[in-house]
């Protein structure tokens, strides 16, 4: 029998007794689908569970080989977790952390994972994965302070390499070979570096197989320059990826486990959001997946709102838009803030919705919050005066009233080459800067920049500003130009002929708050919605239209154009594709080449000598 506690407590001046039982401690348990021991890279579904039942939120960790734990998913609902080894073999720890949320009572169990290596004979092997267009290179271990890559190629076809690792011996080593085209025949090697000699490992053959049908497909207008180093194209629409070569194979694709996914990232790993407005705050979540769709790193609005408020911050309701990691390895996230106002934004009481910036650090503790309706004027309506409903809803997750005010609708967020946020608030027409420091900022607004904002532009078209803007962002060649891609929503309804959008480059002087439009490309086409702005390294620019209309059908194109506005490529998508980037391969993010960390010194004079001028 459990304990019987008598509390005793003064109820309106007389002594009151009453019986208090706890509830019955934790009963937790952690099973795993895979009998012991598991090979690296063989996928493993483990699942908590409580005798008890009961409201209960679970928390995953993994611990490698003498070294610490790292977080996989913070407290939410989901109580399974796949996952595999992916570096090396070795004997690892899965810790799953239970805590009820009636009592807030947390228990703790874990198991030892013992993982082996895919190598019996000291040669290399490869693997499949439960990706069929990504395989598993497991190489023998290499000389401490050595470094190994994998190189491969189809025949015929150009040679692609991975990243390269460090060495750590005696411990095996592997890779994930991706950007492979179907039904073709690879050769794959390791190379090993040391100290700038170079050993080739011995050749390993591989066939890859069919894809499936995937729910849309690409077609080639213009095809972009075949010499260039950006040669994949990955689209994203909504929760499916694909990446292509520039003439439309498939090489990649990823449609499941995200709502909407936001940046790919080094490495190889692609964020995203999960949002539906039928759920509670507890399943709208931001996720990190690798290349065969494993999660890596997962939190959720409830786990957040519980670090808010100790913050003395308001909620959250969800999160959209963007979710990308910062050069110092913290996360940052745009969220939905949602407000009930009275006689501001309407007669009587009306439900807003703005937008919440939350940094988070490599635990997913949160470090750092902005919030729209702390610094911005909540009595400028969006420009077009957007609302939201249950059964036509493009914001984030709401549950005060049937229908919100879409007042900000933020869509991208990027630190600046000073360390502060440049903020896209798409229903504000502004691209907003920031006070973040490196997060020891206080969030004070910088500066506004478009219509009616903080800066003069010098230009001398009729109507020059952006407007319902995406992916305002700061070049790294030339850190005082920013790039956007103009959907140009405010140009059309006193239009006396066609609208088309446009991708946009300003050459920025914070001190004087002047603004010059050096790049004004009509792009052919107009995009009420969705949209990418992207540098190349060459001088010229990617943008992606990403909702567009044609024969009562939404599609997307990725236009290229070169520094005088001219169109040099053109890649028509069946499906509205929220974001496209240009890529080198499927390890190196958009904003950076093959290799690289940034552009070479001296990259952005190189861009005004661009042939078409």
């Amino acid at each position: 029998m459990y304990p019987v506690k008598i509390s005793v407590q003064i109820v309106g001046g007389v002594l009151a007794a009453g019986l208090f039982i706890p509830a019955p401690a934790m009963t937790l348990t952690l099973t795993s689908s895979v009998s012991p021991p598991s090979y690296v890279g063989q996928m493993t579904t483990w699942t908590a569970s409580i005798a008890e039942g009961g409201d209960v939120r679970y928390r995953f960790r993994a611990r490698p080989p003498g070294g610490d734990f790292r977080i996989i998913r913070d407290y939410g609902p989901l109580s399974s977790l796949d996952w595999t080894a992916t570096e090396a073999e070795g004997v690892y720890e899965i810790e799953v952390s239970a805590k009820r949320m009636d009592t807030g009572e947390v228990t703790t169990t874990s198991q030892l994972c013992p993982v082996i290596s895919r190598i019996s004979v000291g040669f290399a092997v490869v693997n499949p994965t439960q990706h069929p267009m990504v395989f598993l290179f497991s190489a023998p271990s290499c000389p401490a302070g050595s470094r190994m890559r994998v190189e491969y190629r189809a025949y015929p076809g150009s040679a692609q390499a991975t990243p390269w690792k460090n060495c750590s011996p005696p411990a095996s080593m592997n890779f994930y070979l991706a950007g492979l085209l179907p039904q073709s025949t690879y050769a794959a090697y390791s190379l090993t570096d040391t100290n700038g000699a170079l050993l080739n490992g011995s050749k390993v053959m591989f066939v890859t197989g069919l894809i499936p049908k995937l729910p849309w497909r690409q077609t080639v207008i213009q095809p972009p320059d075949a010499n260039t180093d950006r040669g994949v194209l990955l689209g994203i629409s909504g929760g499916s990826q694909i990446a292509t070569d520039l003439s439309r194979n498939v090489i990649w694709y990823g449609y499941a486990n995200l709502t909407w996914a936001t940046r790919f990232e080094q490495g190889g790993f692609i964020w995203g959001v999960l949002e539906d407005i039928t759920k509670p705050v507890s399943q709208q979540s931001i996720r990190k997946l690798d290349l065969v769709g494993m999660t890596v790193l997962e939190t959720n609005a409830e786990r957040v709102n519980e670090q808010l408020k100790a913050m003395g911050r308001r909620p959250i309701s969800g999160f959209h838009h963007e979710v990308r990691t910062l050069p110092d390895g913290r996360i940052v996230a745009l969220a939905g803030v949602e407000q009930m106002l009275t006689d501001v934004q309407g007669p009587g009481p009306v439900d807003v919705m703005g937008d919440m910036i939350v940094v988070l650090d490599a635990d997913l503790n949160v470090v750092w919050a902005w919030d729209a309706f702390d610094h911005l004027d909540v009595k400028r309506l969006a420009t077009l005066g957007e609302v939201c409903t249950k059964t036509f809803n493009a914001c984030p997750p709401f549950y005060l009233a049937d229908r919100v005010n879409d007042w900000t609708h933020g869509n991208s967020v990027q630190l600046t080459p000073d360390g502060n946020l440049l903020y896209s608030a798409r229903h504000q027409d502004w691209l907003i800067k920031i006070s973040y420091a490196n997060g020891a900022g206080d969030g004070h607004i910088i500066w506004r920049l478009g219509k009616d904002g903080d800066f003069t532009i010098l230009s001398d078209d009729a109507y020059p500003w952006f407007s319902h803007q995406h992916d305002g962002n700061f070049e790294l060649s030339n850190p005082a130009r920013v790039a956007v891609f103009d959907n140009g929503n405010m140009r059309v309804p006193n239009a006396s002929g066609p609208v088309h959008s446009r991708g946009q480059v300003l050459d920025l002087d914070e001190s004087s708050k002047t603004a010059r439009l050096i790049l004004n490309a009509d792009l052919g086409v107009l995009s009420l919605a969705l949209g990418t702005a992207q540098e190349l390294d060459d001088g010229n620019y990617h943008f992606d239209a990403g909702s567009v209309v044609g024969t009562g059908t939404f599609g997307a194109y990725a236009i290229g154009v070169n520094s005088c506005g001219q169109t040099i490529s053109s890649i028509q998508a069946s499906a509205m594709l929220y974001r496209s980037f240009r890529m080198t391969d499927m390890y190196t993010p958009p904003e950076l080449r093959k290799g690289t960390r940034g552009r070479p010194k001296g990259y952005s004079q190189s861009i005004s000598q661009n042939a078409c001028l």
